[in-house]
Order: structure tokens, then C-alpha cells, then sequence
């Protein structure tokens, strides 16, 4: 089966989207590496009037790490940055580790960090870890930003505090201490 038609948008700035999405109507969706929400629009199970393509902005893939440790991902980071960068590696070995067993190669060269966390699917590796990791989810839309815990970020299945017009725009996991312990299977 084929997506209904829709309206596409490729914005180069974060502003620039959140005025897009707003723009267009609360039936207009982003698009991050469109894992998901393709695969829904391939089968009817979502129509949106309109994507804004999240893909162009370079400010949403910044990935560094503070000199207290804590690691900043941006939420268009691909899984497959997140597994083989050294310095993501080094700052939090668990979701270096972790992202190495999400889906297949191919998905994790397209899948993103945020949108993962925004799609909330219960069965996904990353809700867990940002969980288990005790991150925090930086949110930005029209009105400014704010900041939600990961405990607080999740509402049930297939749910987040994500308004209508918001964004993720990146994820900070406080500095990994040393003394921790973990494993992943």
C-alpha cells in the first residue's frame, strides 16, 4: 500500500519547523528517520496532511560532551553514531552498547535517537535506557523550551508529553560514574 498524499517540508533551522508545524495544522507531523511513521503511512494507520522533515537541521545532530561529563545527544543523532562513536562510547557505555542490538544494520543507519523517544513504542530498546540512564529530554516548541525527566517524558504505550508543535531537540545523560556496573542483552 502507498501513503495519501501530503504536503512535504524541509526546514534548514529549528525555528523554521516549529513555525512549519504550526503553520500547518495540528494533522501535520515531523519527520525524523521515519522508521515508524512511514512504515504507519505505507499502511493507512497514519495520514498526515503534512511532513516537516527534521533531517536538514545540523543543530538537532550536535553531539558533545560537557567537561562535567554529562553527554548531550541531539535527537536527529542515527543509532548508528550512537554505537560506533568513541567519545558516546566512552561518556556512556551503556548506550554505546545498547545501541548495537536495535533492529538491524539498516535501521539503525536511519533511526534516530529522538525519534525513538518520541514514537514511545514499549517494545524499543531506547525508552529503557534513557530511562535506566536517568536522562533528561530537552522539548522546544513555539513557546520555548523546557526540560522533562525520562520518568516523566513517558505516559504509557505509544504516548509522551509532547505537545501538539513540539520537538525533540536533544537528550543529556548526566556523567556515567565511574563505580557503575551494567549489561545488556
Amino acid at each position: 500500500m502507498k501513503p495519501a498524499k501530503f504536503d512535504y517540508f524541509a526546514p534548514t533551522h529549528i525555528i523554521d519547523a516549529l513555525a512549519l508545524i504550526s503553520d500547518q495544522g495540528e494533522n501535520s507531523r515531523f519527520l525524523a528517520g521515519g522508521q515508524s511513521l512511514v512504515s504507519m503511512m505505507n499502511f493507512r494507520m497514519a495520514a498526515p496532511a503534512a511532513l516537516i522533515d527534521l533531517n536538514g537541521i545540523a543543530e538537532l545532530r550536535d553531539v558533545h560532551i560537557e567537561a562535567s561529563g554529562e553527554l548531550h545527544i541531539g535527537a536527529m543523532t542515527r543509532i548508528r553514531q550512537i554505537e560506533t562513536d568513541p567519545a558516546i562510547a566512552a561518556a556512556n557505555p551503556l548506550l554505546s552498547a545498547a545501541a548495537a542490538h536495535i533492529a538491524h544494520f539498516q535501521i539503525r543507519n536511519r533511526g534516530t535517537i529522538g525519534g525513538s523517544l518520541a514514537h514511545a513504542d514499549p517494545a524499543a530498546e531506547l525508552p529503557g535506557i534513557v530511562l535506566a540512564c536517568d536522562a533528561e529530554i530537552w522539548l522546544r516548541g513555539q513557546d520555548g523550551g523546557r526540560t522533562v525527566k525520562a520518568y516523566d517524558f513517558f505516559q504509557g504505550v505509544f504516548a509522551t508529553v509532547l505537545s501538539d508543535g513540539e520537538l525533540i531537540e536533544k537528550i543529556v545523560f548526566p556523567a556515567w560514574p565511574g563505580e557503575r556496573c551494567w549489561a545488556f542483552q
